[in-house]
């Protein structure tokens, strides 16, 4: 069976947890989550990041410093995974949908400006497949709406967009490291914070309120109850397995890329002879190789494909159900506008197996299986 995922693991992990036992400081905020922060701080050229115990949590904590409240409305696409509209309805808000470019299922940033009312206060951008929205539009029209941007970049660590790291662009950015991820600590994440005036807030909303992170730096004498806050800090131990991946994060971004090519390049002709649609990277972007993807003709095509494949003991993979159809977003949220692309694009769209490690004969398997398909029971798109 070729899985579709593996998570990342580089061979240094267990040395790096093991140092971090022996250091007797395995709740949080040691030795190696200092390491982390600061490898993220010069890895993406932002002014602090902050490990969390996830990208949700991450999410959670910008809506929180962004002073999103009951009635207020965040706008964000429907084709995202549940935690980034989970954060705004959590704090009493209004989950606003907008649909999607069909070329890089990324919201439609043409479409947030009719999506703005008196209630809106911050757009919440996700960069699907790690292949960056078009952040120069979006940061206009939240400057001349006085919105907060938040960037949901959980797929996106080494993305950029013009030069710059996805999740540094918006005022706050939101890293996942889950294990299928390209980086990982098993569960867990990062809040980027783009200007350092807000980090002592962050601080204490990450610290469960309160101004311990001061405390523990000699800053105060005594440490109390500021704020609302959580408990956002991962184990130690999470943090040392994620270092040592952060140390090989070339190799393991290499590898990944690898592959993407690999694939873009082996299904190049069922693109052409109609069958399928490949992912699109707009001019400006560089992507992270996080997904590679296919389109094909409808959901029927879709399925009919992933059971041929699994058939083929390749593991293959929808993605999103849009959230605007599911229960709770028909209860806590609306769709701005016409939904002319979200659940179409995403009832055609494969994700194909993709990790550290995949090898050729792997992706050719998978890419001369798919040509297979087609030949003997598909039909161009």
């Amino acid at each position: 069976m070729i899985p579709f995922n593996v998570p990342p693991f580089v061979g240094d992990e267990i040395r790096y947890i093991q140092d971090a036992v022996n250091d007797r400081k395995i709740c949080g905020d040691g030795k190696y989550t200092k390491k982390c922060n600061a490898w993220l701080e010069e890895k993406l050229n932002v002014s602090k990041a902050l490990l969390t115990t996830s990208c949700t949590h991450a999410t959670e904590m910008a809506v929180m410093l962004s002073d999103i409240g009951q009635g207020d409305e965040v706008i964000l696409p429907s084709y995202t995974f549940v935690s980034t509209a989970d954060a705004a309805v959590l704090r009493g808000a209004v989950p606003v949908f907008v649909d999607v470019r069909p070329d890089t299922m990324n919201m439609d940033e043409t479409l947030i400006e009719d999506a703005i009312t008196d209630k809106t206060k911050a757009i919440i951008c996700v960069h699907y497949a790690g292949v960056s929205c078009e952040m120069d539009t979006i940061m206009d029209i939240a400057a001349r709406h006085g919105l907060t941007v938040i960037e949901d970049a959980a797929q996106a660590i080494g993305s950029t967009y013009k030069g710059r790291a996805c999740g540094t662009i918006g005022e706050y950015g939101c890293l996942s490291f889950h294990e299928t991820k390209n980086i990982s600590m098993g569960e867990g994440g990062a809040l980027l914070i783009r200007d350092a005036d807000n980090l002592e807030r962050a601080e204490i909303i990450r610290e469960k309120g309160t101004n311990r992170s001061r405390f523990y730096r000699g800053e105060i004498d005594k440490y109390t109850w500021i704020d609302a806050g959580s408990s956002y800090l991962p184990s130690e131990l999470n943090a040392a397995y994620l270092f040592a991946q952060f140390q090989a994060f070339d190799e393991i971004e290499n590898s990944r890329m690898e592959a993407w090519n690999r694939y873009y390049g082996n299904l190049e002709e069922l693109e052409k002879e109609g069958f399928l649609k490949r992912p699109v990277v707009p001019d400006g972007c560089v992507h992270n190789a996080h997904m590679f993807y296919v389109k094909v003709k409808d959901i029927t095509e879709r399925d009919n494909l992933i059971s041929y494949l699994k058939e083929g003991k390749i593991n293959t993979v929808f993605h999103y159900i849009p959230l605007h159809s599911s229960p709770a977003g028909i209860r806590y949220g609306r769709f701005s506008g016409e939904d002319k692309h979200t659940t179409l694009e995403s009832e055609r769209l494969l994700r194909l197996p993709m990790f550290y490690g995949i090898t050729k004969e792997e992706v050719d398997q998978t890419c001369e299986a798919i040509r297979e398909f087609f030949l003997t029971e598909g039909k161009p798109v």
